[in-house]
């Protein structure tokens, strides 16, 4: 399973970009697609239009709760990773996927590389 950041599910429903074409090769390989319900939120504050959203609900495969246990991690993320403004979504999408050792495919590996040596793995897309 391939967990997904906001970017890349932005970028993926762009016919033709590179983001397209990977996420295509991942449906036709049968990998199981996911999203943590904090990108999900990012990703419907938009803008977008109703078919988009259909379209990227048929494309994923589970919307992942956000739990206690990912807020404990989050918290943690921020705070080893120098408490950077901006940054606690990006913690919050991490620690969905680091608590399920999922991926995470992002077009913006910048905002993540720093929270690799927590254990998250880093798909750039």
């Amino acid at each position: 399973m391939i967990h997904l950041d906001t970017s890349f599910l932005i970028r993926a429903l762009v016919r033709g970009t590179p983001q397209d074409e990977l996420l295509r090769q991942w449906l036709a390989d049968g990998t199981p697609l996911a999203v943590s319900s904090i990108a999900w939120t990012e990703f419907l504050c938009g803008p977008l239009q109703a078919k988009e959203i259909k379209l990227a609900e048929q494309l994923i495969g589970e919307i992942l709760s956000f739990t206690t246990e990912d807020a404990e991690v989050a918290a943690e993320l921020f705070n080893r990773a120098g408490r950077r403004r901006g940054s606690l979504i990006d913690c919050m999408v991490a620690a969905s996927a680091l608590r399920r050792d999922l991926p995470l495919a992002t077009v913006n590996p910048a905002d993540f590389r720093r929270l690799e040596a927590s254990g998250l793995r880093v798909l750039v897309g």
